[in-house]
């Protein structure tokens, strides 16, 4: 009597453990990975391209020359009194950029300041690139100074010579320079989103 009630049990226990097993398949098959909220391409691209709309404006681009002399002005015309960036991007012995650019504006002369004022260096030259190449230049750590992507974007949103495009000051005649197109605050909120969109570079 034992032995046919254990015969009877074993094939229900083998259909128990397949049907098991196939509801346990289904469910693993119909599992979906649920990953980090990205943006689509047309909010990634108009972060860059309100990003690239700040990096390109003269308050940023007149300290990333490709000829290691500093511009001035939205024009962009070339320093006053023949400066150039020397060796360290730093001008030369007796014409350091540090001795009329001190740590903040000098509204009464004109001169611009903020902390360790000087041009970019010859790597990060963006003069004469498009959009999409600079934004290479500046994802690149071998020309970039060896940053990482959070490395960039605490320069891009903490420096305080970048944040100067911001509070230019005002020129010799007393005039306000011209700040970049759109605030400190939403340049910060594009770029942080665009790199946590993974900084993809749109094609045009």
């Amino acid at each position: 009597m034992k032995t046919t009630k254990i015969n009877y049990l074993i094939p229900l226990l083998l259909i128990s453990g397949i049907l098991i097993a196939s509801n346990y398949s289904s469910s693993f098959n119909e599992y979906i990975s649920i990953e980090k909220k990205t943006l689509n391409s047309s909010e990634n691209k108009d972060n860059f391209t309100k990003m690239m709309d700040v990096l390109t404006h003269p308050r940023c681009m007149n300290c990333h020359p490709s000829d290691n002399v500093p511009k001035q002005g939205i024009d962009s015309h070339p320093h006053y009194f023949g400066m150039e960036g020397g060796e360290k991007d730093q001008g030369f012995k007796a014409t350091k950029c540090a001795t009329c650019h001190q740590k903040e504006n000098n509204n009464f002369s004109g001169v611009p300041g903020a902390p360790h004022w000087g041009l970019a260096p010859q790597s990060m030259a963006w003069k004469g690139l498009t959009r999409q190449e600079i934004a290479a230049v500046i994802l690149n750590p071998e020309k970039n100074g060896g940053k990482d992507h959070k490395g960039v974007i605490k320069h891009l949103t903490e420096d305080d010579l970048v944040l100067w495009a911001w509070n230019p000051g005002v020129d010799a005649a007393g005039n306000k320079r011209e700040k970049p197109p759109i605030s400190e605050e939403e340049f910060k909120k594009v770029v942080k989103e665009w790199f946590a969109d993974g900084a993809i570079i749109p094609e045009n």
